[in-house]
C-alpha cells in the first residue's frame, strides 16, 4: 500500500475544502464521492494495520525534507491522533488561503510576495510534519 493514515487523511481534508470553496452541483457531487471513497479507505486501512495485514513498519513514510532549518522553523506537532488531525486540517485552510493569494500572484504587492512565498514553504513543512506525525502516533499507539 502505498499510502499512510496520514496521507490519506491529508486528502481528506483537502476534498472537504474544495467541497466548502465550491457551488458547482458536479463538483459536488464528485468531491462527495471522492469524500466516502476517502473515508472508507481510511476504515480499510486501520483495520487493516490493526489485523496485521499492515506491518507496522509499513505505517509511516517519512516526508525527510531536506531544507535549511535556521530561519525556517515551524511549530512542533504534538498530541494524540484526534488533535494532530486537527492541526492538519488547520494548516490545509491557512495553505488553500495562502495558494489563493498566488492564483493572483500580479495583485499580490511587490513587498509582500517574498511573505507570501515564504508561508508557502513554512505551511507546507507544518503539513508534512503532520503528516508524519499521525503516521507515527499511529504506529506507536498498535505496538503497544
Amino acid at each position: 500500500m502505498a499510502e499512510t493514515l496520514g496521507m490519506l487523511c491529508d486528502k481528506l481534508t483537502i476534498v472537504k475544502l474544495k467541497q466548502y470553496h465550491s457551488t458547482d452541483t458536479e463538483r459536488l457531487t464528485s468531491l462527495g464521492k471522492q469524500a466516502l471513497q476517502l473515508q472508507l479507505e481510511i476504515d480499510e486501512y486501520i483495520a487493516d494495520a490493526i489485523n496485521g495485514i499492515i506491518p507496522i513498519e509499513k505505517l509511516t513514510f517519512e516526508s525527510n525534507k531536506v531544507f535549511k532549518k535556521e530561519g525556517n522553523e515551524v511549530k512542533e506537532i504534538s498530541g494524540k491522533l484526534g488533535e494532530i488531525f486537527y492541526q492538519l486540517a488547520d494548516v490545509n485552510c491557512q495553505l488553500w488561503h495562502e495558494q489563493e493569494k498566488v492564483y493572483e500572484f500580479e495583485n499580490v504587492p511587490a513587498e509582500e510576495k517574498d511573505i507570501v512565498v515564504k508561508q508557502l514553504a513554512l505551511l507546507n513543512l507544518e503539513r508534512n510534519q503532520c503528516i508524519d506525525s499521525i503516521n507515527k502516533v499511529f504506529a506507536s499507539s498498535l505496538k503497544k
